[in-house]
């Protein structure tokens, strides 16, 4: 007999083991080290102030006690939906929308519409590595394709079409990107929809950060969420980020573009399948919207703030670099070539106790970045950079 035990599918093939920098957070935090932690991304860890009555009532709807499930989620729910874009001068109809748990259910739905098991999908790089678990849990292979940074990130076109395969089914698109915190731009919007179309390929467009630009941009694309061209289009977002309320679990895809209705019906049998948003959020979601506009709202200032902090620090003196951002969450360091961005991270967190993530845990192809949260609390992202400057400076 097989001693190695039951034979587990071969989806899951990740090594489960901390890497080295999780090992030494591990001991730092078990020693009461005061770590200064510059990767926070959890809103509701942050410090925020939150219209808690408020939320509570929200999901105390007495409705909630009975169960009528719509497998595109109520009515009442998307017609929220709908009116979040209708505030941002866009027209998402509730009939182009499907409500999910969360943005990475909303792709694995749209994996499972649009691809069959070893069919590919385009994925940029860098970006948050969570393609890649999410697409072979789906049976779905991730090729990547570069964003390239001259004083402003975008995409290489060149690389992306070479990218594309016989079995390439669509295209990710993260809007603004993380880390890098790039929207994408107009011009290159034409020219990707013109070739998607040429190649029938759907267009999956992450937004979960778009409510979050430093400033304004008339060159810039917010929300894929109103195309009417001639690709078909799947816009995505959420409570987690929109409303700083990931405990929630409430996300949605409005599709649009060419065969979208067609598109709805698919993922309204997927959706059926497994009726996975709770109904109390369902219920309370017009009311969730408009009660954390405040935290909207801090969120904003906190992450424009802690930018502006940044650029003090590093200023022309520095040996870091903070590239181009344009909002989102995070920003970008470049630091000396001189170690590798595992040895600088584990340096600044074993001799400066403080945390940031190195570059390759987003796929950057070279050396050396470290990405730090603009979320974190000012105080601490104040001092944790200063204390990153004078560690590399020397």
């Amino acid at each position: 007999m097989d001693s190695s035990g039951i034979p587990f599918s071969s989806r899951f093939h990740w090594d489960s083991q901390p890497n080295p920098l999780t090992e030494l957070l591990g001991e730092k935090r078990r020693a009461k080290a005061r770590v200064l932690d510059l990767t926070e991304s959890n809103p509701t860890h942050a410090g925020f102030a939150y219209p808690d009555e408020e939320i509570l009532r929200a999901i105390s709807d007495p409705r909630a006690l009975h169960y009528n499930p719509d497998p595109r989620g109520m009515l009442s729910a998307r017609e929220a939906v709908s009116r979040y874009y209708a505030a941002r001068g866009v027209d998402a109809d509730p009939s182009r929308i499907i409500l999910t748990a969360s943005t990475s259910e909303a792709y694995t739905y749209l994996f499972k519409l649009l691809m069959n098991p070893g069919d590919e999908v385009l994925v940029p790089r860098p970006s948050y590595p969570l393609f890649e678990y999410l697409a072979a849990i789906e049976s779905v292979v991730v090729r990547q394709y570069p964003l390239r940074y001259d004083g402003a990130w975008h995409i290489d076109f060149a690389a992306l079409e070479a990218a594309a395969g016989p079995r390439t089914r669509a295209i990710a698109i993260v809007n603004p990107n993380n880390p890098t915190g790039s929207y994408m731009k107009k011009d290159e919007w034409s020219r990707l929809q013109q070739w998607a179309a040429t190649r029938d390929l759907a267009i999956l467009s992450d937004e979960v950060f778009s409510d979050f630009a430093f400033a304004p941009d008339a060159g810039r694309v917010a929300t894929l969420a109103g195309e009417t061209g001639g690709s078909l289009v799947f816009a995505m977002s959420g409570l987690s980020k929109i409303a700083g309320l990931p405990q929630m679990k409430l996300g949605w895809i409005v599709a649009a573009g060419r065969d979208h209705a067609r598109a709805i019906e698919g993922l309204e049998w997927i959706a059926d399948t497994f009726l996975s948003v709770a109904t109390p959020v369902q219920l309370g979601l017009e009311r969730l919207l408009a009660a954390t506009e405040s935290v909207r709202t801090q969120i904003r200032e906190r992450t424009a703030s802690n930018f502006r902090v940044a650029k003090e620090i590093f200023g022309s003196n520095s040996a870091c670099q903070i590239l181009s951002a344009e909002g989102g969450w995070n920003i970008v360091i470049h630091v000396p070539g001189t170690r590798s961005e595992e040895e600088w991270a584990l340096g600044l967190l074993r001799d400066a106790d403080v945390y940031v993530q190195p570059g390759f845990f987003y796929d950057f192809e070279s050396e050396a970045y470290m990405v730090v949260s603009l979320l974190t609390e000012p105080a601490a992202f104040r001092e944790g950079l200063e204390r990153l400057s004078r560690y590399v400076d020397r």
